[in-house]
């Protein structure tokens, strides 16, 4: 799973966040590069204790959606469309925003250094510190090619 993005190599996935552009066009979707950030803000906070994320329980396709979305090299769909766009940003730039991203997956980090935490993704069900690092990579990257910030 290496064509992945590395979240835990922060220097670099800075760099990475630096490279996008404020007039920057999607190559494909609706988002503008700070609604971008501002989503995978909104989607950290799930995972480092910000928000309490929901979840109606499992399914007869539970494990089997969440094996195809974390341990196999499948990248997650373009186009798919889960949430509306906010009509307003949060942070005042696009920058801050990137900044305050950063500090989420510190948080996250933090936020799992209590042994056995688990958090509830709302498809997948309970997932370990090593299970979100694994799609907030796929995720990370899925958007970052969106930008054309990585092939």
């Amino acid at each position: 799973m290496n064509q992945f993005v590395d979240i835990t190599n922060r220097k670099v996935l800075y760099r990475l966040m630096l490279n996008l552009r404020p007039e920057a066009a999607p190559l494909w979707g609706k988002m503008k590069p700070q609604q971008m950030i501002e989503h995978l803000i909104d989607q950290v906070q799930y995972t480092n204790g910000v928000k309490i994320p929901t979840w109606d329980g499992p399914d007869d396709n539970t494990a089997a959606r969440k094996h195809s979305a974390v341990y196999t090299d499948a990248e997650i769909p373009r186009n798919t469309f889960l949430e509306e766009l906010a009509d307003t940003l949060i942070y005042p730039n696009l920058e801050t925003a990137i900044n305050q991203l950063m500090k989420e997956l510190d948080t996250f980090d933090r936020y799992f250094n209590t042994p056995d935490v688990k958090v509830i993704h709302g498809a997948f069900g309970p997932m370990d510190y090593y299970e979100w690092i694994i799609w907030h990579g796929k995720h990370f990257t899925h958007h970052l090619k969106q930008f054309g910030v990585i092939d």
